[in-house]
């Protein structure tokens, strides 16, 4: 016999708005917690000092979580002018200043540069592996650290709000691996007065927005209160993560045959033309997640909801 896994088993999303100075494995590990789950994960890390959005995905959610790491990131972040970092945010020591302020004119005049695919160099305190280690692990060890510029898309860059002239807000909608507290850092060189950011939102990823995110002092709240009922009220369904994937309604034959792995034949007149990832369901249950090809499902993850 196989090993019990520990805890229940919770299948769904908790879209979190993470609290400041907490890392996104330390929120996993209460929001794991306070649920009992089996398993856990999320979907793009969270810089400690950062607020906001961080989906967590459930038990059999965590087979969805690449399709809400690849969507659309919205973020609102305020950048102080005058400094540059080591870590491009307020946690780093100082390593440039400028007497020179940027105005709105030249900001505005430089923010086409940054739509559309950009190269970017990522931070040297950043999560990318260099030779099996951290890039942070080895810059805080006193390494040199040196990445490669590596393309990302810019959806949109806006200026928002200069509350001084030091201080510039924008909201910014992008795609997979864009570094933030880069985008800081580039636009302060290329404005001559460097920069870096003193606050950051993370407003949506993918599918999740504020509007349906659960704050910790409410998820803490619950759990003390040992409100079972709220706590699943506070969690999206699994299926969540694949709100721009195609839904197959499939026959209860159908699901049974694609819960063994097993392709299926998709009916309907516009079935041979879909192609890519698609998700099947069957009398309002998922099913299957898989590979549309010529007219048929192959399955590539199947859920078991209990």
């Amino acid at each position: 016999m196989g090993r019990r896994k520990k805890g229940s088993p919770v299948h769904g999303w908790l879209v979190l708005d993470k609290p400041q100075n907490m890392t996104s494995t330390q929120a996993v590990g209460i929001v794991r917690r306070v649920f009992n789950a089996q398993k856990a994960g999320h979907s793009g890390t969270l810089d400690p000092l950062a607020t906001g959005i961080l989906p967590i995905a459930l038990g059999e959610a965590t087979k969805t979580v690449s399709f809400a790491v690849d969507g659309e990131k919205a973020y609102r972040f305020t950048v102080r002018w005058g400094a540059e970092t080591e870590t491009d945010d307020t946690e780093g020591a100082i390593s440039n200043t400028s007497d020179q302020r940027p105005d709105r004119a030249s900001i505005e005049a430089l923010l086409p540069q940054f739509h559309g695919e950009i190269m970017q160099v990522p931070p040297a305190y950043s999560a990318i592996k260099v030779d099996g280690a951290r890039a942070y692990d080895l810059a805080r060890d006193g390494e040199t650290v040196v990445l490669n510029a590596r393309p990302v898309f810019i959806d949109s860059l806006q200026l928002v709000d200069m509350p001084d002239a030091a201080t510039s807000v924008f909201e910014a909608r992008c795609g997979k691996g864009t570094y933030v507290r880069a985008l800081a850092r580039d636009m302060g060189r290329l404005l001559g007065c460097y920069g870096h950011v003193i606050a950051l939102r993370r407003t949506q990823v993918g599918p999740f927005d504020e509007a349906i995110a659960v704050a910790m002092d409410d998820l803490k709240a619950a759990s003390e209160a040992n409100d079972a009922e709220q706590l699943l009220r506070f969690l999206q369904p699994v299926e969540a993560a694949l709100a721009d994937l195609p839904e197959l309604l499939v026959s209860q034959s159908d699901a049974a045959s694609l819960a063994r792995g097993q392709t299926v034949l998709i009916r309907g007149r516009d079935a041979p033309i879909l192609s890519g990832p698609a998700y099947a369901t069957s009398k309002g249950r998922l099913i299957a997640l898989g590979e549309l090809a010529k007219g048929a499902l192959h399955p590539t993850r199947v859920f078991n909801l209990g």
